[in-house]
């Protein structure tokens, strides 16, 4: 019976993420928006320019790819404070919700089925943020403010053909703001709900022949204290007949950001850096599913990156190099209490605690160019050279094998050491890569392009891969383009799955496979008027190779394997319609059905209808009201979870905004969530003993509000 409840301990710790955690371009006044209102549809699209279908910029009509662009204006308009609610309003993406500190999950076109989040590849400036450890951004990400950003790029769909692993499902591209977005100081700040306080300082100008751009923000929260009904710990509870669980009980979501950033380019050189503290971090509804609200975690990640660009480097030639380095500090500053005290029959009278923390270091140079020397060819070539060093790795435990004697730890022991040990939860680790890549540009015929590309990576863990795409552009009628694509895409096994020790019931697997996708994709970008702009696309994919826990043929332990499968289809329709001159509207819809093939089952957990909607309006002089809604249906549970659907949403949020004192001056009250709906986000499904830790979801934050003020000067 002991070693029964042992392994579903391990067991729920690992299938709700316990392997992952611890084993735009415009400075923004009315002013401009008064511009933007007296612009036709057609202007509007010609100010939001993209860089990552192909590595140069182009308008989105044109661009080889299906994407989305959204301003440092949409990002002020809708009144969001944090990039995830950005995100919301793309078409096919939707951010979900790990139990763990309630990071996002975003799944685009139903491809999410890693709590970790591996799929989709995260960039700022440009530069991949992915950690080797869970394969995301971070474990701990805690959110990014928006102040600072003069756009986001979107790529959906698969793009491993110019940026390698892990450009799965889509690329999300932050683009920080210059000096000349910013063009003089701005400063602001923000209170509202959940104790929720917020300042931040940008500053751009030119000195001595340098162009200067500075930004610090601060944010500082209680979050929102929604309430748990049930949690794991409510399970062990009936199975011992105990009381320890703390649910019902609320989620625990402060944190205290600080982010800053500064760049100083002069000609053809750019250097930023970049620092991102995450401190006194809750940890959402518990890594374990039971709720934890003593844990804490602080992730800090420091960022520099200096740039060389020639657009004349020769007669033919655009050259850019660029070098940049990344580290990565991750710890427990509280101890992370898996189960609460009393856990387990009493067996663990101070909690079943397990504290972890990673470090890591990146460093990356790439040389790339555009050459134009052939007529009708733009060709872009380049190579590249990245390390990663899993270097630290710290844990501390009062589960597990004592170091010192090789027995099991007693929990009168209190907490043992276990960094430097066989016995902790992952060793040191590094991995190197070489790539290369080519790809051409042909304008064939008249209204017709054909982009072709390939990349060629060499890990040093597992190998070769080889990544192609193909676009066809055609523009069909002056006010239609119409486009077909095709890519394949790769994700590389992230170090927790490949070396995972020390569980009994997961294992890692050294001889891992990157997880691969095909994508089709046919578009259609459409202006019958100069006020209506329409976009449609079609998509299908095949996974193959998908990194899943398997019953190791060997033994009774569960390990990686790449056992699954994938398909899917869909479609997403935009809409951007300009009324008048006070008022615009723009509206979105995805569909998707994904297959988990192995099962023949949905892949479960993504919307299968997804709809958003907003409206801009210029109700008076100098006063803006924006209105968001964003429905979310049909969300089919995964297999071999026997609970019913999860329930659909609906949330309105309202943003009204006036500016005074000689346009330097802006105010504005933003509500979330108008309606109070009770929002929710899957939980994890049964885990490998068939428990299911939470099972009435993860609950959203209800209506909450702040009141800005912003100055420029």
């Amino acid at each position: 019976m002991k070693n029964l409840i042992y392994r579903q301990i391990l067991s729920m710790l690992l299938s709700t993420g316990l392997v992952v955690s611890t084993v735009s371009a415009q400075n923004s006044t009315v002013a401009q928006m008064d511009d933007l209102f007296e612009m036709d549809i057609e202007q509007l699209l010609k100010v939001k320019i993209i860089t990552i279908a192909t590595g140069a910029k182009q308008t989105l009509s044109q661009a080889p790819a299906v994407a989305t662009v959204i301003t440092a204006n949409d990002i002020e308009a809708i009144g969001a404070t944090d990039l995830d609610e950005v995100l919301e309003t793309v078409p096919g993406l939707h951010v979900a919700r790990s139990q763990e500190g309630y990071s996002p999950i975003y799944t685009i076109r139903g491809i999410g089925f890693n709590l970790s989040n591996p799929h989709v590849l995260m960039l700022i400036n440009g530069i991949p943020l992915q950690e080797l450890y869970s394969g995301n951004r971070s474990a701990i990400w805690g959110g990014m403010p928006v102040n600072n950003i003069a756009r986001i790029e979107i790529l959906r769909g698969p793009g491993s053909a110019i940026f390698g692993a892990d450009a799965f499902a889509g690329v999300i591209n932050i683009i920080t703001k210059t000096s000349a977005d910013i063009n003089g100081t701005e400063t602001g700040v923000r209170v509202g709900r959940f104790n929720t306080q917020d300042a931040w300082l940008l500053h751009g100008g030119s000195y001595h022949g340098m162009d200067l751009a500075l930004a610090l923000e601060y944010h500082d929260t209680e979050g929102s204290r929604q309430i748990v009904e049930e949690d794991a710990q409510t399970y062990y509870d009936h199975l011992f007949g105990t009381q320890a669980s703390l649910a019902p009980g609320s989620v625990n979501l402060p944190r205290h950001n600080l982010d800053a950033r500064v760049e100083v380019s002069r000609e053809h050189w750019q250097l930023r850096i970049g620092y991102q503290g995450r401190h006194d971090f809750g940890l959402g509804a518990g890594t374990a599913q039971a709720l934890d609200p003593v844990g804490r975690f602080s992730d800090e990640r420091f960022n520099a990156d200096l740039t060389y660009h020639h657009p004349k480097f020769s007669e033919h030639w655009d050259v850019t190099t660029q070098l940049s380095h990344l580290e990565k500090v991750l710890k427990a500053t509280q101890n992370q209490i898996l189960f609460p005290p009393g856990a387990f029959g009493g067996a663990y009278p101070e909690g079943f605690i397990g504290n972890t923390g990673v470090s890591e270091r990146h460093s990356r140079l790439e040389l790339s160019g555009f050459y134009s020397g052939f007529e009708k060819h733009s060709l872009r070539l380049g190579m590249g050279y990245r390390y990663g060093n899993l270097y630290k790795a710290t844990g501390t435990a009062n589960f597990g094998i004592n170091p010192a004697t090789g027995l099991p730890i007693s929990p009168d022991q209190g907490l043992v050491e276990l960094t430097d040990t066989p016995y902790n939860f992952i060793p040191t680790k590094t991995r190197k890569l070489w790539y290369a890549f080519l790809q051409d540009a042909y304008k064939f015929a008249p209204n017709w392009e054909l982009t072709a590309g390939l990349r060629y990576d060499h890990y040093s863990d597992f190998g070769n891969t080889v990544n192609p795409r193909l676009a066809l552009v055609w523009q069909t009628r002056p006010e239609l383009t119409s486009k077909l694509l095709y890519g394949r895409a790769f994700r590389a096994p992230a170090f927790y799955e490949l070396y995972q020790i020390n569980n009994p019931v997961a294992l890692g697997n050294p001889a891992l496979q990157p997880e691969t996708l095909e994508m089709w994709e046919l578009a259609f970008d459409y202006r019958p008027h100069e006020k209506l702009h329409l976009s449609w696309n079609l998509f299908t994919y095949q996974i193959r190779d998908a990194i899943l826990l398997q019953m190791a043929s060997t033994t009774d332990s569960f390990s990686t394997q790449n056992a699954g499968q994938q398909k899917g289809r869909g479609m997403e329709l935009e809409m951007q319609w300009q009324l008048s001159k006070q008022f615009n509207l723009t509206s979105n819809y995805a569909f998707q059905r994904s297959t988990d093939e192995k099962s023949d089952h949905d892949a479960g957990n993504t919307p299968h209808h997804h709809v958003y909607l907003r409206t801009d309006w210029q109700v008076w002089p100098n006063w803006f009201l924006d209105t968001q809604v964003n429905w979310v249906a049909d969300r089919i549970r995964v297999s071999g979870d026997p609970r019913p659907p999860v329930d659909d949403y609906t949330t309105v949020d309202l943003s009204l905004r006036n500016q005074t004192i000689k346009d330097h001056l802006d105010l504005a009250v933003v509500v979330h969530n108008l309606f109070d709906t009770d929002a929710r986000e899957p939980s994890v499904g049964p885990d490998t003993s068939g428990i299911i830790g939470i099972p009435h979801d993860l609950p959203l934050a209800g209506r909450n509000y702040f009141v800005e003020v912003r100055y420029r000067f």
